[in-house]
């Protein structure tokens, strides 16, 4: 057995494989396809698909590899300028792809397929830093420190559309068909008429190893809402990265488009709200005691709020990301927490073993192994510093006095960029890395000429 079999953490439960089970599905022919993943910057999963035999014979003894600009390039796969690990001064070398056996799985909307994810590393084994999935397990290994553990929930919303990726294309992405035609949230029969394909979802999601709550109707037309259970923090972003790219896939093959875009149009955005609590690496409650919130939970939430400028490029990473920040959207505009309270950029939610923060400066095109990493190192920065917890907002943030969330991705940049804070918990060559995928992006936008200026000023200016 290779060093690469070895499972460095637990199954999350039986709809995953063990390495066994996939020779045995190999063998008997139920698998010729082997998908070796990893999570880039954007949040989108990228490898290789190898044929199942190489897989047994060559890639699971000796690895694979694919090139280290894989993490340097913008969202349309553009080499830039500006990542110190991978240029053309260096050479665009490679890194190996580390497969983590713990996320095996079947991919049932496939044929005969199966799909590892991998952290990555350099060819001399040691972690790429820049790696989302390093920077999370960095935060993990911080809390195991410590004593504890975090669990999570993203919950994400997509707008889906009648049109095909292709149709979309060719229209420039404007004046498509939403599946709905009128704001369906919590509506049965809205959601009925996009039954085939949330069902397709939710029943392939499951398969591939995912704890499927349900589907819901959302405001925006054309909106919905598939949601799925707490898990650790790592399965959760590797759930979350697997949901995404599966749920666009199965979409197509339905001749349909769905969007992760945080604001498509001028309605209602699309959130990726995150849910995460603590627990002691016993299973000990740390949030709750006797019938109130314990000491650690408020330092927590208060490290939370002391960073969410400095750490919102995480939560927030495009252009686009900021356009959801609008007053009454029911996304935050307020550096502020509350008990259930749907304007706060913190809404603390359920007591006892349920305790939990929920994060709703997120939206759909957020990396979730970035935000969850964020939110573990401004918790632990106020658990260390025992920071004391603002008093509690109540009623309309929208209206409050409180400190605004950042408005754009500049202003996240530069506070990201100057932050000891993120130095500390991220590392030198991380902020630099990151703080150089802001640039690029807004660069790229600064010299985009957008359809609001052509028909602002075609004629009138």
């Amino acid at each position: 057995m290779s060093a690469h079999e070895v499972p460095r953490r637990s199954v999350p439960n039986d709809r995953y494989l063990t390495i066994e089970q996939l020779r045995t599905l190999i063998g008997d022919g139920e698998i010729d396809t082997v998908v070796l993943a990893f999570t880039d910057m954007q949040g989108r999963l990228q490898g290789k698909r190898l044929h199942a035999a190489y897989f047994l014979d060559v890639a699971l003894q000796s690895g694979t590899e694919g090139c280290n600009y894989l993490l340097a390039v913008d969202i349309e796969m553009n080499t830039v300028a500006g990542y110190t690990m991978s240029s053309w001064e260096r050479g665009y070398g490679d890194m190996e792809f580390l497969p983590d056996f713990a996320t095996l799985r079947r991919l049932t909307h496939l044929p005969a397929t199966a799909m590892v994810q991998c952290d990555l590393v350099w060819l001399d084994h040691t972690p790429v830093v820049q790696s989302p999935r390093t920077i999370l397990q960095t935060q993990l290994d911080r809390l195991t420190e410590r004593g504890l553990a975090a669990f999570a929930g993203t919950e994400l919303e997509f707008i889906a559309f009648d049109n095909s990726y292709e149709d979309a294309h060719d229209l420039r992405w404007r004046g498509l068909t939403p599946v709905n035609q009128y704001n369906v949230d919590y509506s049965l029969l809205g959601t009925s008429r996009v039954e085939p394909l949330l069902r397709d979802i939710r029943n392939h999601s499951y398969a591939a190893g995912m704890d499927v709550e349900g589907a819901k109707g959302e405001c925006n037309f054309g909106q919905h809402e598939i949601g799925f259970l707490y898990a650790d923090a790592l399965t959760t972003a590797d759930n979350h990265s697997v949901y995404k790219t599966q749920a666009k896939e199965i979409a197509a093959a339905h001749g349909k488009a769905i969007t992760f875009l945080a604001k498509y149009n001028e309605r209602e955005g699309n959130s990726c709200h995150i849910h995460l609590s603590l627990r002691g690496t016993d299973g000990a409650l740390t949030f709750w005691q006797d019938d109130g919130r314990s000491a650690t939970y408020d330092h927590f939430i208060a490290g939370i709020l002391a960073t969410m400028d400095e750490f919102t490029l995480l939560y927030a990473p495009n252009i686009n990301s900021y356009k959801r920040f609008a007053d009454g959207s029911f996304a935050p505009t307020t550096v502020a927490w509350g008990l259930d309270n749907r304007t706060c950029a913190v809404r603390l939610v359920g007591k006892g073993p349920s305790a939990r923060l929920e994060n709703r400066l997120p939206g759909a095109d957020v990396n979730p192994y970035l935000a969850i990493a964020a939110m573990i190192a401004g918790g632990l920065h106020g658990i260390d510093r025992e920071l004391e917890l603002q008093d509690e907002l109540t009623g309309n943030a929208y209206t409050s006095t409180h400190p605004r969330v950042p408005r754009t991705l500049q202003i996240a940049r530069e506070g990201f960029a100057g932050s000891a804070i993120a130095r500390a918990a991220f590392g030198d060559d991380v902020v630099a890395h990151y703080t150089n995928m802001a640039d690029v992006e807004i660069a790229a936008f600064d010299a985009a000429v957008t359809d609001w200026e052509l028909a602002r000023g075609f004629e009138r200016m």
